[in-house]
């Protein structure tokens, strides 16, 4: 008995996913990505516990040291450390989406009616709760042991949160390409340590540029990290920002569009 073939009219093909529901499905990936939490609460802990440390030890081991007190320590440090902990955070988005690739989750989100960016939008929106839960954990914990706003008052605070998540919107791409290229989660890790740990330690983040030696200084000065620290302290302290904010900005663009496109191809070689 021969079989006939038909074929479908073109006008009957399922349309191109649209751009609101292309964000309405990356939403919903994204608070998949959150509820995980739940999970595996050691997630929450890796980027609660830490920063809280690291408050604690740098605040009251080398405050007195360093600044003379640990309330003036406190003041200066608690801005950078925010920096330095939302750096870190954004690690994480290389992890879950190398988990995802090598345990065929995407595999299987490919074969969805879902728009293609939808996988990594909602991994790094995801990110941006989480970010934003860490940088209010910080202040808090700060808060309690003495940090206080300066004259921006709220305004400031607000301008801090929000600079702080374009920052981190931008660098997540840079987990992004790692976790892409990465064999698997514990190398993504490995280059938290051994790239992130460099960049912030040589910056004002701890201790004020003017206190190292001059030929690292101007380094110091370039960086990125120490860029945004300085432009959150004037924020939550007070004093001319301006300069800090768009540097800041700037530097948010250029890395999101250097390290945007090199993602969406490394994942498309990969896949």
């Amino acid at each position: 008995m021969s079989q006939e073939t038909t074929t479908r009219p073109a006008a009957e093909l399922p349309p191109r996913v649209g751009l609101l529901d292309g964000v309405r499905q990356s939403m919903t990936l994204a608070w998949r990505t959150v509820v995980q939490v739940r999970h595996n609460p050691w997630e929450m802990s890796d980027f609660s516990i830490q920063p809280i440390m690291f408050v604690l030890l740098f605040t009251y081991v080398f405050g007195g040291a360093i600044a003379g007190s640990t309330s003036d320590y406190l003041t200066f440090m608690l801005p950078g450390l925010i920096v330095m902990n939302m750096l870190f955070v954004t690690m994480y988005v290389g992890q879950g989406l190398n988990t995802d690739l090598t345990k065929g989750v995407f595999d299987r989100l490919r074969a969805l009616p879902i728009a293609r960016w939808a996988p990594l939008a909602g991994r790094i929106a995801a990110d941006q709760v989480k970010q934003t839960w860490s940088i209010v954990l910080v202040l808090a914990v700060g808060m309690i042991m003495g940090f206080r706003l300066g004259d921006p008052g709220l305004p400031g605070l607000l301008a801090t949160v929000v600079l702080l998540l374009v920052f981190a919107l931008a660098f997540s791409w840079v987990a992004v390409l790692v976790g892409i290229l990465a064999k698997d989660a514990e190398r993504v890790q490995i280059f938290g340590f051994t790239a992130l740990f460099p960049l912030t330690f040589v910056s004002d983040v701890f201790v004020p540029a003017e206190t190292m030696p001059g030929w690292l200084q101007g380094f110091v000065n370039a960086n990125p990290v120490s860029i945004l620290a300085d432009a959150c302290r004037g924020l939550l302290q007070g004093g001319p920002v301006a300069t800090e904010v768009i540097q800041s900005l700037l530097w948010a663009a250029g890395i999101a569009a250097v390290f945007a496109p090199l993602s969406v191809l490394a994942l498309k070689h990969r896949l």
